[in-house]
């Protein structure tokens, strides 16, 4: 069997118990995503970093960190990063008799606040941020809203390409999401499945553009818990229609596709009933997907994490799933490229500190 670790799983607590130890060493978990739960300060994270790297160097810890109201650690010396459309909106406010400062500021400041993002979480030994939103805010979506950097796709682009710039600048990769655009339905796919009715020529050219436009600084790809009726009737995170014949073969991208967490209530939902959080992983993994997320089934002793990897080891051994070698090439590609400055190194230097002056 191909070595290929494709699940990415979450703790409890503040440390690590023997039973997390345990799954983390599982050759099936390729990381784990941190959550608030996670924190209490910046030491007991470096500390619980560190722990989890001596268990495997080539597990990736992961955390959803955007700035605005999606941002994990928020003290302790953690800058409060602006929401995107703070970013988007420095768009349009030209100096007095200087047409397109604005702009320029705009992506300034959006290169800012990835290399303060990055930077931050790189000190206390967090690989890599799922992140920059490449949603459209049309209006609709109260789970985007605010995280949105604005309705255009062209502004869209250029903003998150001058993010991922600034993530790159302190060594993260970068996850676009949520593929093809969450942006256009009501629903939150948290707890109820959106449905995205508009035709496929529609949505290729207003939400995906920012997948084309991007797609040789993107390295992850994040797939929508939304189904595109007219498309295919399986959520795109389901569907090879949308990973393999779209994503793919025709906007070209060659990165991670990594799915958002599957215990949300809407990620469960194909084909007119509830998979359970094996099928899940499965489904995803078979329609194209290298890396799968199971959030917050931890808590309560994480059951459901250990019966996901006994099913996954035997859907391997069955032939059901079959593990990919360049899948697990991909997800070695989401690690950083370079050594992470030291946090009171970090602060005291000039080209932070030039980029927080830059934060709207």
């Amino acid at each position: 069997m191909s070595i290929h670790a494709p699940l990415i799983l979450d703790i409890e607590g503040l440390g690590l118990t023997d039973v997390d130890r345990r799954r983390l060493a599982h050759p099936l978990t390729g990381g784990m995503i941190l959550f608030g739960r996670n924190w209490q300060s910046r030491s007991q994270l470096t500390d619980l970093c560190a722990d989890i790297k001596s268990i495997r160097p080539d597990l990736l810890i992961a955390v959803d960190h955007e700035g605005g109201r999606v941002q994990r650690f928020r003290t302790d010396g953690f800058t409060h990063l602006p929401p995107l459309r703070a970013l988007g909106e420095l768009w349009t406010q030209d100096d007095k008799g200087q047409p397109g400062s604005g702009v320029l500021k705009a992506c300034e400041a959006a290169t800012s606040a990835g290399f303060v993002l990055a930077s931050e979480l790189r000190a206390c030994g967090v690989d890599f941020s799922f992140t920059a939103v490449l949603d459209l805010d049309h209006g609709e979506s109260g789970v985007i809203g605010d995280r949105s950097f604005a309705r255009d796709p062209r502004v869209v682009s250029l903003l998150a390409r001058s993010l991922m710039h600034g993530l790159l600048q302190a060594g993260m990769a970068n996850c676009g999401k949520h593929f093809p655009g969450h942006g256009a339905v009501k629903a939150d796919s948290h707890v109820a499945l959106p449905v995205d009715k508009r035709s496929l020529k529609a949505i290729l050219a207003d939400d995906a553009q920012p997948y084309r436009w991007l797609g040789s600084v993107l390295t992850a790809v994040m797939p929508a818990h939304v189904v595109y009726s007219k498309v295919d009737s399986r959520p795109a995170g389901f569907s090879s229609r949308w990973l393999q014949d779209i994503l793919r073969v025709q906007l070209g991208f060659q990165g991670v596709v990594c799915t958002d967490d599957l215990s949300m209530a809407a990620a469960r939902q194909m084909d007119g009933r509830t998979l359970s959080y094996a099928e899940a992983v499965i489904t995803a993994l078979q329609a194209g997907c290298d890396l799968a997320l199971l959030c917050n089934r931890s808590v309560g002793g994480g059951a459901e994490l250990d019966e996901v990897l006994d099913a996954l080891a035997e859907a391997a051994v069955k032939g059901h799933w079959t593990p990919s070698e360049i899948s697990e090439e991909r997800r070695l590609t989401l690690f950083p490229r370079s050594a992470a400055r030291p946090w009171d190194e970090l602060v005291c230097s000039a080209d932070y500190m030039q980029a927080l002056d830059r934060l709207p």
